[in-house]
């Protein structure tokens, strides 16, 4: 299958102003990309480009005063196929770990494990242990927030989404994360494109999406707390301990967000 992707962000700078941006399709899902989403600044910018600490391809520019323009209009291919299932999948003792992975069972900005912690084992302490145990965890969480873009906040914690009981897609991820590495499993925050592929409507405004990954068996594996079911489409922009590692823009001075509109579309042919 074909999925249309692209984005069209405004900002509005007083002044002239840095910003990383991280907008770009990861490097594992590059060899799918048909047309290539390339980051268009409107008016035009100097643009440079690095590979953070985590594999992801992070932009530079500095925002002229005035409106800025940035938009993309790709085109991926994709297998067509739903995220993976593995109840099979084992959890792997914390001195068996690999070395890159310990980093992900450590609290971080978004995901207060210190807080959750004894929370976390009353809660799954008696789940099974591997893929069930994540999927406990997702289950829990679904449940025990409310959906609503009204509920947004982007200095919300995991510990803060936990009591107050609502969120967006990035609070479910960061409260899931944050009670599996609890559960001393590793997990780390995934950001990206999920469209309503495969779903029936009525479908949501589209935005980017918030989801983790898992590490069992010896693979990452694809969870999703706030659709709790397997989804077909992701594609994936970056990873990292949460939010405060993926931000589709970090600026570097005054700014407003005028408008925001992302694409996700199954296209035919």
């Amino acid at each position: 299958m074909k999925i249309r992707i692209g984005y069209e962000l405004v900002y509005d700078c007083p002044q002239s102003t840095p910003m990383i941006l991280t907008l770009s399709v990861h490097y594992t899902r590059i060899s799918d990309l048909l047309i290539p989403d390339h980051l268009i600044t409107d008016p035009p910018v100097p643009l440079t480009a690095y590979r953070d600490s985590y594999g992801n391809w992070c932009s530079r520019i500095v925002a002229p005063r005035g409106l800025l323009r940035l938009s993309t209009d790709a085109l991926v291919k994709d297998s067509g196929q739903a995220d993976m299932v593995a109840w099979q999948a084992r959890q792997i003792p914390v001195q068996e770990l690999p070395d890159d992975t310990l980093l992900f069972l450590l609290g971080s900005r978004y995901c207060e494990t210190d807080r959750l912690s004894e929370i976390a084992w009353q809660l799954f302490g008696q789940s099974p242990v591997g893929w069930g145990r994540v999927q406990a965890i997702c289950d829990y969480v679904h449940g025990h927030l409310t959906f609503g873009y009204q509920h947004a906040r982007h200095t919300k914690t995991a510990w803060e989404a936990f009591q107050e009981g609502t969120g967006v897609c990035r609070d479910y991820a960061h409260l899931a994360i944050a009670f599996c590495r609890c559960m001393n499993i590793p997990a780390r925050y995934c950001t990206g494109y999920l469209g309503d592929i495969g779903m029936p409507p009525p479908y949501g405004p589209m935005d980017f999406s918030g989801w983790f990954e898992a590490y069992l068996d010896g693979q990452w594996y694809t969870f999703d707390a706030r659709n709790n079911t397997p989804r077909i489409g992701r594609v994936l922009i970056a990873r990292g301990r949460d939010a405060a590692d993926v931000a589709i823009s970090s600026t570097f001075g005054p700014n407003t967000l005028k408008s925001f509109m992302v694409r996700t579309d199954e296209v035919s042919g």
